[in-house]
């Protein structure tokens, strides 16, 4: 996820993108979101980097967004459908699959 986020940075360098991490890593995605309020953010969108639809995605991220955006009413923040959803990694990834 560390080379997405870099290469998100090397398309757009005034991209503000930090990752987050659900367990395990540090940082959380209040350190991640507040880390980019102190650079100046006033809009976030969390896109989660999950190819499944499992617990993290269908109820951990909802609640966590949920509570970020009453701790931080300056700040808009939304939450993006998980990355396996969109059409364009299946497509992406069938490629690859097929050679």
């Amino acid at each position: 996820m560390e080379s997405v986020a870099q290469r998100m940075r090397d398309l757009d360098p005034h991209a503000l993108v930090q990752c987050a991490y659900l367990e395990l890593m540090q940082p959380d995605l209040d350190a991640a979101v507040r880390s980019l309020i102190a650079a100046g953010c006033t809009d976030v969108v969390v896109v989660p980097m999950f190819l499944g639809l499992g617990h993290h995605v269908r109820q951990d991220l909802p609640v966590m967004v949920a509570q970020l955006a009453v701790a931080l009413p300056a700040v808009t923040i939304r939450l993006q459908a998980a990355i396996g959803e969109d059409a364009r990694l299946q497509d992406l990834l069938a490629h690859i699959a097929l050679g």
